[in-house]
This record gives C-alpha cells, sequence and structure tokens, in this order.
C-alpha cells in the first residue's frame, strides 16, 4: 500500500503564507465567508489582453506558488526529464496527417524534427512540389505562448485565413494570406474567435465571429477583403444572456450556419453562400430546451434535435424554401439510448455518429433508409469522424484507436463496404500492443446505475490489489471522454500503474440521459459515480484504498475536488489541472465570461434559493473537511478566462487553512490560458509534472518502465 506524506514536511519546507482577508457573502439570507477573495484582481479583464497589469501583491502571492511548488518537488528533477524523454520518444517528431483532398489539392498538417508547432501545407492532387502555407514555429518566433487556429483556405484557394493568439487568453486576430506569395493582406481582424471563418463562395471576403470585452463569442461579422474590419458588416449579433455564437458551411458549401446556442437551447440562421450581402434567415424560433443543428442535401434541410421528447436525438427533413418547425418531417427515428451524437449528408450517402452503452459506432445509409454499421471488436475504442472538403464522394474516412492500439486512419468505400487502412500512428521507442489488457467492468452506483469504466493495464499485473491506480473523469456539458490511445500514459501504465476512464453521469457516454441525470439537482450523481468506480476498481482488486491518484481538468477539477472532499481517506493523491472549484462565487457572478451559459448546467444561485442550496452542498472551496488529505497539485494558466487563475489559488490557500494532511501545491503558468502551452514539448512537460508528482504519492517515482523490445 502506497504511503502517504512522501514529501518534504512544512517544517522542512514551508508554505506560502497567503493573507487572509475576511469579506462576508450573503445570499437568499445565507452567509460565507472568503479569506482569499482578495487574489482576484478587479482589472482581470485588462490582465486577460496584458498580464504585465497584474497587481503585484497578486503576481507576488503567485509566484510565491510556483516557488513552493518547485522546493518541494525538487527531488522529482530526473523523473520529469525522464519521462519527458519517454513521450518524446513516442512521438514522431516529423510526423504528418494524411492529406485531405479539397479540389486541386491535398491540404495535410506536419511537424518537423523539434518543432513545437504545426506547419500547414498543400500538393498538387495531381502531383507536384510542396506548399507551406502557414509554418506554425516561423510565426511563433518572440512569443512566449503562440497558438494558430481555424485554418481555411477560400473556395478558389488563392487564399488562407487563420486566426493567432499570443496570450493564451483566446482573443484571436484573424489574418489573410496569399497562399501562392506566402504574403499577408493588410487585413487582420482583432478580439476573433478563433473556430474559423466562413467564405463566400467567391472568396470575396468571409463570415466570423467576434468576441466581445467579456471574451463572450456574440457577433456575427462580414469581412470584404481589403475593408477597414471596423466597418465590418454586423449580420448579427445575440442579445441575450447564456446564448453564445458559433459559424459553419454546409458539406456542400452551398450556405453559412449562424448557430446560436446555449446548453439546452439552439437556434440556426442560414445565409446562402453566394449571397453574403442577404439578410440571414431563421430556421426556427428558439423554443426552451429544443436543440437543432443542420445540414443541407439538394432542396432540404437535414436537422438533428431533440424536440418532442427525442431525448437521444432523431433527424428531421425540412425544405430549404420553408424550413419553420411545422414543416419538420421525422426521417431517421428517435431510438432511447442510442444517441446521434453527430452526421454529415454526402451527396450518395449520409453519415452519423451514434453511441450506445458507452461505445460509439459509425452509421452509413442512402438515401432511400438502407444502412449499415461500420462494426469493431475491442472491449473499449475511440472513433473520430474525419468529413474532408468534399461532397461528392463515395468515400468517408475515419479514426480508429483503443487505450492499447495507437491511431489508426482509414478511408471507407460506402458502396463496396471495404476499408483501407491510410496510416498508423508511428511510436518510434517501439510499443508492443500485446503487452497491455483493455477491460470494461461497469461501477454499481447507489441508485443501482452501472458506471462504464475502462481499464487500461500491463498483462503482468497482478489482480491482488497492489498496484496503484490513476482514476481519470470528467462528467460534465454532455461530454465524453475518448477511450482512446494516449502514449504519455504508458509512462505510467508502463511501471505498473493501473489507469482507468470513468464515464460518469454528466457526461453522455450512455446517451443524452446519462448527462441530464448529472447536472442541476442530480449534479451529486457525478461526484458519487466517480467515487463509486473507485470502490469498484478496489473490490475487483485492481488497486487498493489509499493507492488511487485522481485526476480531472476543468470541470473534471471540480470532480476530483468534490470526490475527495467527500471521501479524503480514499485517495493517494489528486491531479486538479485548471480546476473549476470556487463554484458558488463563480456562478454567482454574471459578469464573468461563461457564467451566463453555465446556469442551465449548474443553476442559478441569484435568482434561485433552491439552486444555490444545490450548488452550496459540493461546491470544493466551500466543503473542505478537517480531516487527513492525500498530497494535491492544482495547475493554472495566468490569462485563462475560462477557469480563472484565482480558483485553484484560492483553494490551494484555503485547503492549507482547513484540511489536514497534503501537502497542497499550485504550479500556475504564467505565460497561458487554459489549455496550458500550445507548444507540444512544452505540453508534454506539463505532463511530465503532473504524473512525477502521482508516481511519488503512491511510491514509484524510482520504478523502471517494462520493456517494449521483442527481440
Amino acid at each position: 500500500m502506497a504511503l502517504r506524506n512522501r514529501f518534504p514536511s512544512a517544517k522542512e519546507i514551508a508554505p506560502p503564507v497567503v493573507e487572509k482577508r475576511p469579506v462576508e457573502i450573503e445570499q437568499h439570507g445565507i452567509k460565507r465567508t472568503d479569506n482569499y477573495q482578495w487574489l482576484r484582481d478587479d482589472n482581470w479583464q485588462d490582465v486577460l489582453r496584458d498580464p504585465s497589469k497584474l497587481r503585484a501583491n497578486i503576481r507576488t502571492a503567485l509566484e510565491a506558488e510556483n516557488a513552493y511548488y518547485e522546493a518541494l518537488t525538487n527531488d522529482l528533477n530526473d523523473l520529469r526529464n525522464i519521462l519527458l524523454s519517454e513521450m518524446r520518444g513516442r512521438t514522431k517528431e516529423d510526423d504528418s496527417s494524411v492529406p485531405s483532398k479539397d479540389g486541386p489539392w491535398r491540404y495535410s498538417v506536419k511537424y518537423r524534427t523539434g518543432g513545437e508547432f504545426p506547419v500547414y501545407v498543400r500538393t498538387p492532387a495531381d502531383g507536384g512540389a510542396e506548399q507551406v502555407l502557414i509554418d506554425g514555429d516561423a510565426e511563433s518566433a518572440g512569443s512566449e505562448f503562440y497558438s494558430v487556429r481555424g485554418v481555411s483556405q477560400s473556395p478558389d484557394h488563392r487564399l488562407i485565413a487563420y486566426a493567432e493568439d499570443r496570450l493564451g487568453s483566446e482573443y484571436y486576430t484573424i489574418k489573410v494570406r496569399n497562399a501562392e506569395t506566402g504574403e499577408n493582406l493588410a487585413d487582420e481582424i482583432a478580439s476573433a474567435d478563433g473556430g474559423g471563418v466562413a467564405w463566400a463562395s467567391d472568396s470575396s471576403g468571409f463570415f466570423y465571429i467576434e468576441r466581445d470585452d467579456s471574451q463572450r463569442p456574440l457577433r456575427a461579422k462580414y469581412h470584404f477583403l481589403g475593408d477597414d474590419p471596423a466597418k465590418d458588416r454586423l449580420v448579427y449579433e445575440e442579445t441575450e444572456d447564456g446564448f453564445f455564437l458559433d459559424i459553419y458551411k454546409s458539406q456542400n458549401g452551398d450556405f453559412v450556419f449562424i448557430h446560436s446556442e446555449s446548453q439546452i437551447t439552439s437556434e440556426v440562421q442560414f445565409i446562402a453562400a453566394n449571397d453574403p450581402t442577404a439578410a440571414p434567415k431563421l430556421i426556427a424560433a428558439r423554443e426552451n430546451g429544443v436543440e437543432y443543428s443542420l445540414e443541407q442535401h439538394g432542396d432540404e434541410f437535414l436537422i438533428r434535435t431533440n424536440a418532442d421528447d427525442a431525448v437521444d436525438f432523431k433527424i428531421v427533413r425540412a425544405p430549404v424554401s420553408s424550413p419553420s418547425r411545422e414543416n419538420w418531417s421525422d426521417w431517421i427515428a428517435h431510438e432511447a439510448g442510442v444517441y446521434i451524437a453527430a452526421f454529415v449528408p454526402y451527396k450518395n450517402y449520409f453519415v452519423r455518429y451514434e453511441r450506445r452503452n458507452a461505445k460509439p459506432s459509425i452509421v452509413i445509409s442512402d438515401y432511400n433508409g438502407d444502412s449499415h454499421e461500420i462494426s469493431f471488436d475491442e472491449a473499449a475504442y475511440s472513433l473520430g469522424l474525419r468529413t474532408g472538403h468534399e461532397f461528392d464522394t463515395d468515400t468517408v474516412r475515419f479514426v480508429y484507436e483503443s487505450p492499447s492500439t495507437p491511431e489508426q486512419t482509414y478511408d471507407y468505400n460506402m458502396a463496396t463496404r471495404e476499408r483501407r487502412l491510410l496510416k498508423t500512428r508511428e511510436v518510434p521507442s517501439g510499443h508492443d500492443a500485446s503487452l497491455y489488457v483493455v477491460e470494461r467492468v461497469d461501477a454499481p452506483a447507489a441508485d443501482g446505475a452501472k458506471i462504464p469504466v475502462m481499464v487500461l493495464r500491463l498483462k503482468s499485473t497482478q489482480l491482488d490489489g497492489s498496484a496503484p491506480a490513476m482514476l481519470y473523469g470528467y462528467g460534465s456539458y454532455g461530454a465524453t471522454i475518448p477511450d482512446s490511445f494516449s502514449p504519455n500514459i504508458l509512462s505510467l501504465v508502463d511501471r505498473g500503474v493501473v489507469y482507468a476512464i470513468a464515464h460518469i453521469r454528466g457526461g453522455a457516454a450512455k446517451g443524452r440521459q446519462w448527462y441530464l441525470d448529472g447536472k442541476l439537482d442530480k449534479k451529486m450523481n457525478s461526484f458519487s459515480d466517480f467515487n463509486a468506480a473507485a470502490d469498484t476498481l478496489i473490490a475487483k482488486k485492481y488497486t487498493s484504498e489509499k493507492n488511487i491518484v485522481i485526476y480531472g481538468g476543468s470541470a473534471g477539477g471540480l470532480l476530483v475536488a468534490a470526490a475527495v472532499n467527500m471521501k479524503p481517506e480514499l485517495y493517494a493523491g489528486v491531479l486538479a489541472a485548471v480546476p473549476f472549484i470556487d463554484v458558488i462565487n463563480t456562478i454567482s457572478d454574471g459578469d464573468l465570461p461563461l457564467t451566463p451559459p453555465e446556469w442551465e448546467e449548474w443553476g442559478n444561485p441569484i435568482t434561485g434559493v433552491e439552486e444555490y442550496e444545490w450548488i452550496a452542498e459540493y461546491s470544493p472551496y466551500e466543503n473542505i473537511q478537517y480531516a487527513e488529505y492525500p498530497p494535491i497539485m492544482a495547475t493554472a494558466g495566468l490569462t485563462d478566462y475560462r477557469v480563472t487563475y484565482w480558483e485553484p489559488a484560492k483553494w490551494v490557500a484555503r485547503l492549507r487553512e482547513d484540511a489536514k494532511g497534503g501537502p497542497f501545491t499550485l504550479r500556475i503558468n504564467m505565460d497561458a490560458g487554459h489549455g496550458g502551452s500550445a507548444a507540444r514539448f512544452q505540453r508534454m512537460e506539463e505532463r511530465a509534472h503532473l504524473y512525477a508528482f502521482a508516481l511519488k504519492t503512491v511510491g514509484l517515482e524510482n520504478a523502471k518502465p517494462v520493456s517494449h523490445d521483442r527481440k
């Protein structure tokens, strides 16, 4: 059994003393005291755009946390370097994606040996020299942080639009490049969303989403190339709290869709891509609780919706000429327990991505009702659709992988039903899949629900309870964590750690109802499900009590923090990456960027006392026990607008005040936001810090990994 407190004691290395400045907060007649609210800079919006504006005393406090973390874990430097070396060794540094055809060109993304950032390239479809479109390594020069997203070629292939972020705050600047000369046009659009643009059919301009001063994507605009962006036409502005905008084109390129969505309600408008100056037309007015998204085929829109109590969604048809709700007709019926997660129409075939009982599938059909499913055999696996750029094709591309099987890219002929393997992810240092076992176990929840748990372990790991484990989870927003291949996690598994993913309620692994049963007044299900998964791993002898490290990021950080509050004695360690931890305060602050849409996920504690009580029951910051806690490592990003830096900073300070045990540490990236570094090897270094901390908590800091050499 692992030993706790393997780190230096507070007497040996004292943690920072964070000043207490009590602030009393009252809501619905209920009072609470926050000693660390001062860590939130009143100037936080300016800090997102210019981190140097962070108040000096807050910067001092954060830097003290980093210094403490470094001193406390200094003995793990060698292990972190070893882990980083292993992760890099499993990465083909000069890798590239399988090219995707778009008219006369094939587009792909590659990396160079030693390069940190993607390089976007294309080659003529009929053969010829490669053209570099966007060189991330070159573009990143001089920036501590760099991210490029939304790379999109114009329909005539002359121009490339792309979005850059140099702070990590996700305020992107859209730029436009001449694909032939490599020179940028004068057009630059600041404060944009990074999701990409939607080009007009004649390549004269594009639609994009603009973010407001609170980072909310609320305005759809159209930019004519060569015009002053300040004069860009406002196409649509969202005015209702809780709704954000997205923009995308139909698979055939004929229409641009402006998608307005909250957590549970959506509304879509459309514009013909060949008439970008036209006013947008509404599909169907928003109706609380009704979600829909659409594509187009011929003279019909194909609409995925949960209307009419289709909890797991159905597909309906509507005429392009009159697509309002009364003209929707069912096409693919709702089937409870079969979650239609996504779909894409091609000229002759219709592809949908479904999930049933925590397993994904791809279903191919024609437009006359004949359908078939692409089958797979492993106990747990992940699928990804690559829709491509073309509409008139009989080929769909998908990616298959499992926790033990590296990513495989296939082209599937929808007419002949033949699959062709195009590429298998290379693991340069060697990977022997036969060393591993991938299993699926069902953990019984307190109310009888069965929680799917994926388990990856070495075949040689004894099922006698002696092995340490890492349990990962998320469980919010209907997101499903894929059972995919992670070359990084093998650094733990190869040292004898059992790795598990708990597909708890709040996610949608078992369908939309699975999500609904883990939100609002049912949110406690997520946390009890997670602890039930840990209990099951113990009962089945995969591991033992006080031998499990739990790991989650963002809302998954909330998950592990709430779980350890409920059962601090169960775990050996906690990794909470950019954790959403200060729930009651954050969701009570309507000025924060993401708060209004969050009310449909967690409840609105401002207007409802009952909803306040739901959140107060589990909010990790207020529910710390005076009990022996395991070591905890939290991370943060200074320019993170999704989970602001002060949430983990406050939590760690309060853990030291209210709990026993630990140590409680915070490692904050002063040059990045929610996702940490966007550079691939720097991301590995960040992961090495987390994994080294985890290995020490279970006594494996000196363990050697199993060999993959079959010789």
